[in-house]
């Protein structure tokens, strides 16, 4: 089977709040692409990945107005995806939802989120957790502006396992106006970010304790090494994630090569541009972590890299649509369930 986490940018503003798309030669959220243009390019990359399940960050909004399984389900029977039915968590204010887009014929899914609302050691996603972030011995209140979505999923054979989409808290300084005001604000969101993961893991811990497979992927916007705050609190979120000390471990070779190597090449999710040059940064930011007894199912990871990748770099026009679709590529797993 497989499975793959895709970040789409700005997925929502090419549908309108009947969920319909907006098939048109107006500007997407993407910059310098047109909406009819990037919807082509999101389904030629879903076809060509092929996938039974894919975790979708930054689906398109769900509120009172507009619904994500509506204009999920639309696109995959617009375009003839296999992948035609739509799962969604706890939604968000953000326009931005975690939503898994599915071959029913491959997977069974539902939403099955763990906890209660006021257990102080992990509690609901959609809750609150009070961790201490400045380790001034008192605690604060950190909760999701994304709720992670958790999934309980049946593949063909009759194998069981769970499933965990996360979109974390972005470290970047948005609407800082000057550079303490910058460093402030990137400080107090790694924290966040930090606090989110340490959150993650226990529930982690809770779905290996009880053996269960687990897959957690999703948008981290974090990796080792990543920004200069790191030092200030001694590891990454991923680290946190993947389990540390006697915990047990998950695993994602591309965290591993990013833990191992602080110099030299290092694979990439994503491609922004930034500063009045318009140059370029890539990131490793998009994950896919297995438990340990889904390591023993011959697992395959592949980055969709439009550059890194031969198969995407050969092949023109999915090249052009891993471009054109988002400014994040996507990760798959194979996996012999």
């Amino acid at each position: 089977m497989r499975f793959a986490t895709y970040n789409v940018e700005w997925f929502n503003n090419l549908f309108d709040n009947a969920g319909n798309m907006l098939d048109d030669d107006r500007w997407s959220g993407r910059y310098n692409v047109k909406r009819n243009r990037q919807l082509a390019a999101i389904a030629s990359v879903f076809k060509a990945m092929d996938a039974d399940a894919i975790m979708l960050i930054e689906a398109p909004d769900e509120n009172r107005r507009r619904s994500t399984v509506r204009a999920l389900e639309g696109f995959a029977a617009h375009y003839g995806l296999r992948t035609s039915k739509a799962l969604l968590g706890f939604e968000n204010d953000t326009q931005q939802e975690i939503a898994l887009l599915y071959d029913p014929a491959a997977i069974t899914v539902t939403h099955d989120p763990q906890g209660e609302l006021d257990d102080p050691k992990a509690p609901r996603f959609d809750g609150a957790f009070s961790f201490d972030l400045d380790t001034d011995a008192h605690p604060e209140l950190v909760t999701w502006s994304k709720p992670p979505l958790e999934i309980a999923a049946t593949v063909p054979s009759g194998r069981k396992l769970r499933l965990i989409g996360v979109h974390a808290k972005s470290k970047a300084p948005h609407g800082a106006r000057n550079e303490a005001e910058a460093i402030r604000i990137a400080i107090e969101n790694r924290r966040k970010q930090l606090a989110q993961c340490v959150w993650l893991r226990r529930r982690v811990d809770q779905v290996l304790a009880a053996g269960d497979d687990l897959i957690v992927m999703g948008d981290f916007n974090d990796g080792p090494g990543l920004d200069e705050y790191e030092k200030l609190f001694g590891h990454s979120g991923i680290e946190v994630v993947l389990g540390e000390g006697d915990s047990i471990p998950l695993y994602d070779p591309h965290a591993k090569m990013a833990l191992s190597r602080r110099v030299g090449a290092l694979p990439s999710t994503s491609r922004f541009k930034i500063g009045p040059d318009g140059t370029y940064l890539q990131a490793l930011l998009d994950y896919i972590m297995i438990s340990p007894e889904l390591t023993k199912a011959i697992p395959r990871w592949r980055i969709w890299h439009p550059f890194d990748n031969p198969a995407c770099f050969d092949d023109p026009e999915l090249r052009e649509a891993l471009i054109d679709a988002s400014d994040h590529f996507p990760v798959t797993i194979d996996l012999d369930l």
